[in-house]
């Protein structure tokens, strides 16, 4: 077992993912935070302010911060529920939903590039592998984890 080798090797390719991506979306002027937003609400992993926190691992604090931001450029737009009035949606404009491909082509961009020279079976090991690991860090004991890792690897394979 190694002690943090993997940790640090996860948060670099992270962070080369994301330099990447927002390279390419630097004339969109969004971030790869803002990115992840639009995603969020596209494939709807979240639709509210503590959602997304959620989603992000950002405090509440920081998230509205970042939903200020990209409302101002007109990406999102804020609307209270109508069922209950506490409770603010967080919905794509116009503009962000014309922004989602661009979002889309350069994420499959940069992991075409990082997985140059990857063998088909070897991008499916490199996302199954990953796949487990975050089965694993979701479970509370290995068991679960094992038996659960074949439901979550189809749900992922659907784009």
């Amino acid at each position: 077992m190694h002690s943090g080798g993997l940790g640090h090797l996860l948060a670099r390719a992270r962070l080369a993912y994301m330099n990447e991506i927002e390279k390419l979306l630097a004339p969109h002027n969004i971030t790869s935070a803002q990115f992840m937003i639009v995603v969020g609400i596209v494939h709807q992993r979240a639709r509210t302010l503590t959602e997304f926190s959620a989603f992000l691992g950002y405090d509440t604090g920081a998230m509205k911060r970042l939903l200020d931001r990209i409302e101002d450029k007109g990406i999102i737009r804020r609307s209270r529920s109508s069922s209950d009035r506490r409770t603010v949606h967080v919905e794509l404009t116009a503009a962000g939903t014309a922004l989602y491909p661009k979002i889309i082509e350069a994420i499959d961009s940069v992991s075409a590039k990082l997985l140059s020279g990857f063998s088909d079976a070897e991008v499916a090991q490199t996302e199954n592998l990953l796949l487990r690991l975050i089965v694993n860090a979701n479970s509370t004991n290995a068991n679960s984890a094992n038996a659960n890792s074949t439901q979550i690897i189809d749900v992922n394979n659907q784009r």
